[in-house]
């Protein structure tokens, strides 16, 4: 498959004192008319309960690169099941050090989904050990920094882990509709870490997703990430041309993919200011947000939570109809704090929490207590002297959270 790619020609950044988003690129690096053709793809494992195969996707050091991924469905994990109405889909995207995680693609199948979890790094994980991998013939770029990042010193943009990252993932989202057994009108794509990243941008790309959740992963990585001394090496004009091609931020504004985005408190890679500017950068979609005290950073970890499954069947109108809370943004006033909430079942509980003095965003400590609710209004008194950031959370009966944007005093 020869794809042709588009060099973008970016607007420069503009930088507003509250929101600092970030002008729409005039062009994108990724042709969605070519994307969104199905690829060819070669089957490793046609039968048993996890499928194994390999697709096409964009051209890396001058020939057509290889995909690893894995796919189930109801079918293949129960294929004795009575031929179903068609299946909703769903594109999984790991994170760095991560792969086609066999897992991942179980447990959406179980849930009732057609999965296809894929790798990007021109690897397939060994069957033995998943822990391992080998290079696969004709793979794309590894997942190492200097794919990620240095990359964009040449005017050859093919060996930029970035663009292959998103366009492999639009690819998979292709072939998923593709097959005869996925419902076209129902797919959504989850990314952990740096596939919270690249969902961000795969979601601003490909609006034929109905539903979107970047788990850790944002934009505004050269304003405050772990990968400040990346821009610093890069210096100011290629760090520049980096965010305007390969930043979230610069994509999210066009975003119509329903998104909500899930993160921790103290996330080592992707700090909460960040993450809010990433949040707020979207304007033309229903979004939320859950935000947990000092959540883990991993790939079992960043998967696990109902709460993303429940904002996909929400978005694609499978199952009960019970969308999860939603908050709006704490308003403080008077030596107290409110929020609007919106529910379709009873609330369990809510609490505020906001963060301790320091100096790192993503190094405080953070203390939580019980808010109140009445008439769909959460309230608590305000945070302690010298605090800066704060938000509520909200849990239902579910037990299913989510929180309020986050504030920044």
């Amino acid at each position: 498959m020869r794809t042709r790619l588009l060099f973008p020609l970016l607007l420069g950044i503009v930088t507003l004192a509250t929101t600092s988003l970030r002008a729409e690129p005039a062009s994108s690096p990724w042709d969605l008319a070519q994307l969104s053709q199905a690829p060819a793809i070669t089957w490793l494992v046609k039968e048993g309960p996890m499928r194994a195969l390999t697709y096409t996707g964009l051209p890396f050091q001058g020939k057509p690169s290889q995909v690893f991924a894995y796919y189930a469905s109801p079918a293949t994990l129960s294929p004795a099941t009575d031929a179903p109405k068609k299946y909703p889909g769903v594109v999984l995207i790991h994170g760095g050090g991560g792969t086609a995680f066999k897992a991942w693609a179980e447990l959406w199948a179980k849930r009732g989904y057609a999965a296809i979890a894929m790798d990007l790094s021109g690897m397939r994980p060994e069957e033995a050990d998943p822990n391992k991998r080998t290079r696969i013939p004709d793979g794309g770029p590894d997942q190492g920094h200097p794919a990620k990042f240095d990359t964009i010193r040449s005017e050859d943009i093919t060996d930029d882990w970035p663009l292959h990252a998103v366009a492999n993932g639009i690819l998979a989202h292709s072939l998923l509709l593709s097959f005869p057994e996925v419902d076209k009108e129902r797919t959504a794509v989850t990314g952990i870490s740096w596939g919270g990243y690249t969902t961000c941008i795969v979601a601003s790309v490909d609006s034929r997703f109905k539903a979107a959740v970047p788990v850790y992963g944002c934009g505004f990585l050269d304003q405050n990430s772990c990968w400040l001394g990346e821009f610093t090496k890069l210096g100011p004009d290629l760090t520049k041309k980096w965010v305007e091609r390969y930043d979230p931020s610069s994509h999210l504004a066009r975003c119509t993919v329903p998104i909500f985005f899930m993160n921790g408190t103290n996330d080592f890679a992707y700090p909460l200011d960040s993450y809010m500017k990433s949040y707020d950068a979207v304007t033309k979609t229903a979004k939320n947000i859950r935000v947990q005290i000092k959540m883990p950073h991993g790939h079992g970890v960043g998967w696990e939570p109902k709460e993303i499954g429940l904002w996909v069947d929400q978005q694609l109108g499978i199952g009960d109809g019970k969308a999860l809370p939603s908050c709006t943004a704490p308003v403080l006033a008077d030596g107290r704090v409110t929020a609007k909430i919106t529910h379709s079942l009873p609330v369990k509980s809510a609490a505020f929490n906001y963060a301790l003095p320091g100096e790192a965003v993503n190094k405080r400590e953070w203390k939580s207590v019980p808010a109140t609710v009445e008439n769909d209004i959460v309230t608590a008194p305000a945070a302690e002297p010298g605090s800066d950031m704060w938000f509520f959370t909200v849990t239902d009966e579910r037990d299913a959270m989510v929180s309020s944007p986050v504030a920044f005093k």
